[in-house]
This record gives structure tokens, C-alpha cells and sequence, in this order.
């Protein structure tokens, strides 16, 4: 297992998955996806984004956009509990060329600021990485004391 740990927010990841980290110079959020190995069409990201109004904030604009991209697009609200945090967003499945598509997300509040959470997979590859998908969310550690 792999571990990323930044801005207080942590979570572990399989050793053959791949993780990717972009900054943000601008708002001084960043995004980190991590990627399923090879030939999987499975990835999980995590984005702080600072200079958005809170985790519902991000869930909103993240809907909007995927609405905005695909025609084939249906979405249902979710309120959960992420590692002891609450977690506002959206489940929902939508076509691209050539396959169904799952896709989670959530937006929460950390102390470093809003924090979005994206969980998409393919049905082709559903029962294979959706188990790996989960236990990567379930890993997710939050600083609560600053």
C-alpha cells in the first residue's frame, strides 16, 4: 500500500495504482488522482479547493460540469459520513462512447478547506475496482485538530 498525506488529509492506495498531483498556484488547492493500473478505466480523486464556500460548494460545481458534458447523465443526492466528517454530493451513472460509467462524489469541509471527493468506474470494470474504489475512501484520514 502507498499512503497520501497532505494539508492534514490522508489515504492509502494499492502499490499498482498510480497517483498524480496537480497545484493550484492561484487559489493554493491542489488535486490528486489516483489511477487504476493499465487497460482499468477506475480512478479516485481528491481535490482541495481553498477558494470554494464549503464541500456542498464543490459537490454543486462538480454536478453542474458532468451534467454540462454529458447528454446521458442521471444523478441522485447523497448525504454521508466520511471518516467521522459529514459529506454532501451526488451518485450517478452516465454514457460515455463506449461504456456505462458509475461515478461518486462528495464534497466536505476540512480545515485546509473544501474537499471533493470523485469515485468513477466503468461497469466493465464495476465488480473488479468498485471494492478497491471504497476501501481508498474508507482510508480517508482528516485532520480535526488545528
Amino acid at each position: 500500500m502507498q499512503t497520501f498525506e497532505r494539508d492534514g488529509i490522508s489515504f492509502r492506495y494499492p502499490a499498482d495504482w498510480t497517483a498524480e498531483v496537480a497545484d493550484d498556484a492561484e487559489s493554493g488547492g491542489w488535486t490528486v488522482t489516483v489511477s487504476a493500473p493499465r487497460g482499468v478505466d477506475a480512478f479516485f480523486m481528491a481535490s482541495l479547493q481553498p477558494d470554494a464556500a464549503d464541500g456542498g460548494d464543490v459537490a454543486d460545481q462538480t454536478l453542474a460540469a458532468l451534467k454540462s458534458d454529458y447528454k446521458e447523465f442521471d444523478a441522485e443526492d447523497v448525504m454521508e459520513t466520511i471518516c467521522g466528517q459529514p459529506a454532501v454530493g451526488f451518485n450517478a451513472d452516465f454514457l460515455t462512447a463506449d461504456t456505462a460509467v458509475i461515478c461518486r462524489v462528495r464534497g466536505m469541509d476540512t480545515f485546509a478547506g473544501p474537499l471533493m471527493l470523485l469515485v468513477q468506474v466503468s461497469v466493465l470494470d464495476l465488480a473488479e475496482c468498485d471494492p478497491v474504489l471504497l476501501a481508498i475512501v474508507k482510508s480517508l484520514d482528516v485532520e480535526t485538530d488545528r
